[in-house]
């Protein structure tokens, strides 16, 4: 009888043990008592949502219903200097008046500690904000343009400097024979105008003293897509219109457009142009004259809306519940 005594008596004492235990490990997980919270110590507070980091632009997936001879679209980084894009932005196209922002920044850094003439300056000014062509072609003669086709094919003084200071590796003269020459038949790649771009902002292009004044000027760029003239035309269209709010209210965004319906191949040639001090994007592109320039504003428009990231309406990030223990 002894043994089962004392197995009886076992049995007992640990039963009470265990309705003793339970208690207390309640008292733990509810943060009663002294004990505190999860793992005997402070409670855990309840996590924090954080919001999204501010949208900018960053490589991603561009889908676009284009229908022409030509399209392509690159982006620059330029907090890491990583170009991204289309699979085709080695290719070139015509610049256009895209290159007016080169031509005046060419001008302007050889000048120096100089200020220029008055009629010059007026020129600049409206080469950059009514795409004038008038005062572009006074500009880059003052630059040391020349509309005569180089010896061997190689490019004109003025596009040189844009290769040699920018870095650019797939520009060169434009080819179309009754054209050569002319400084807005330059090719350039959209991977090349993103590094132009990038250029002008890093002060390269037009100097110490001329980039702030040039990067201004670049701001105020005028004129919706259908206030079109024969020699200027508004340019305040494309990129710009595709990024929302909350980017252009992070700082300026710097652009130069280009645009030309050509008889030759009966094309647009719309090269687009933006930047900011944190990224750098270009859509360049040929289609049938028919579409209209609306088009090509529209497909600058569209690129640049889907890189935009975050996408508007992004979550909230919120950090995982912390596991604790008893």
């Amino acid at each position: 009888m002894r043994p089962r005594v004392t197995m009886a008596v076992a049995i007992v004492a640990i039963i009470i043990g265990g309705v003793m235990l339970v208690p207390a490990a309640y008292a733990k997980l509810a943060g009663g008592g002294d004990a505190g919270g999860l793992g005997g110590g402070a409670q855990v507070p309840a996590p924090t949502p954080t919001a999204p980091a501010p949208p900018t632009l960053a490589d991603a997936p561009v889908s676009v219903n284009f229908k022409g001879e030509f399209f392509s679209w690159a982006l620059m980084d330029r907090e890491t200097g990583t170009v991204t894009g289309a699979k085709n932005m080695n290719q070139t196209s015509s610049t256009e008046s895209m290159l007016k922002a080169w031509i005046v920044a060419d001008y302007l850094r050889q000048l120096g500690d100089k200020q220029p003439a008055a009629d010059l300056e007026k020129a600049a000014i409206l080469a950059i904000r009514n795409s004038d062509d008038d005062g572009a072609n006074r500009v880059y003669r003052a630059a040391g343009g020349s509309y005569r086709p180089q010896p061997g094919g190689k490019p004109d003084p003025v596009i040189a400097r844009a290769i040699r200071i920018c870095g650019l590796t797939d520009t060169k003269p434009g080819d179309v024979p009754q054209y050569k020459g002319w400084w807005s038949f330059t090719e350039m790649s959209p991977r090349d105008a993103v590094r132009l771009g990038d250029c002008i902002a890093d002060g390269r292009a037009a100097g110490p003293k001329w980039t702030k004044w040039l990067l201004t000027e670049m701001t105020k760029v005028a004129g919706s897509v259908n206030k079109q003239g024969a020699r200027s035309g508004g340019g305040r269209w494309g990129i710009i219109d595709g990024l929302p709010a909350t980017i252009k209210s992070q700082g300026p965004v710097h652009m130069k457009n280009g645009w030309t319906q050509l008889a030759y191949d009966g094309n647009w040639h719309v090269s687009c142009l933006a930047f900011t001090d944190k990224w750098s994007l270009s859509v360049m592109m040929r289609y049938p004259g028919r579409a209209g320039l609306p088009y090509g504003a529209k497909m600058c428009a569209a690129v640049a809306t889907q890189l935009v990231t975050p996408q508007p309406g992004a979550a909230l990030k919120v950090p995982q519940q912390p596991v604790g223990k008893l």
